[in-house]
């Protein structure tokens, strides 16, 4: 397999994270964003919306990277980080769907202010970053994990964008499970860390 990334991308992350969790051997193919490679011919024709992470399984071609996380569960047969059960599956899904929109719209958007310079409002994406986190604090209290009672994909989602929110001027200081979740993380067996930037409040500190 390979894996077209960015290694300032959480949405790259995401899937490079899933795949050393599940020890499945893979290329690691880095996008020269900067030089607009994933506007390229080339490039386009592996994901038309030019956009990074990309999974190549042989003939298949995966992009987006909740798809990607999907798609490796299922290849893997890994029910544990994935659920077959109605309830299970929903459950993971609707968190795959805050990813992309809570968390994308979110500290992700704050973090692209510092690192990228993009022109979304600070106070608005980062007022949306602390709704967000105050819903995960209170879903996280007395649990350790998103779905169930082990990871899921879920929180391989989540985890890229929440722990970077500080480069985006998103203080996780009055989270104590939200931590506490990123640190479980951070522990299992096989996890890759997301390249921190000297941005935001980590250049502050």
């Amino acid at each position: 397999m390979k894996l077209y990334h960015h290694p300032l991308s959480g949405h790259a992350h995401r899937a490079r994270l899933f795949l050393s969790l599940l020890a499945l051997p893979h290329d690691l193919i880095e996008v020269d964003l900067k030089a607009g490679a994933h506007k390229q011919p080339e490039f386009l024709a592996k994901n038309p919306f030019g956009q990074v992470p990309v999974l190549e399984d042989g003939e298949t071609l995966i992009a987006d990277s909740n798809a990607i996380l999907v798609y490796l569960a299922k290849k893997a047969g890994r029910t544990d980080w994935l659920p077959e059960d109605p309830a299970g599956a929903a459950a993971v899904q609707r968190w795959l769907s805050v990813a992309a929109g809570e968390v994308a719209y979110g500290p992700a958007a704050a973090r692209l202010i510092t690192v990228f310079g993009a022109g979304f409002d600070a106070d608005e994406v980062i007022s949306r970053s602390h709704l967000l986190l105050g819903r995960l604090q209170s879903h996280l209290a007395g649990r350790d994990w998103l779905v169930g009672q082990g990871p899921t994909i879920a929180d391989v989602a989540l985890y890229s964008y929440v722990a970077r929110a500080p480069e985006g001027n998103v203080d996780l200081s009055a989270y104590p499970a939200v931590n506490a979740f990123l640190r479980r993380i951070e522990a299992l067996p096989g996890f890759v860390p997301f390249a921190q930037t000297p941005a935001g409040l980590v250049a502050a500190a």
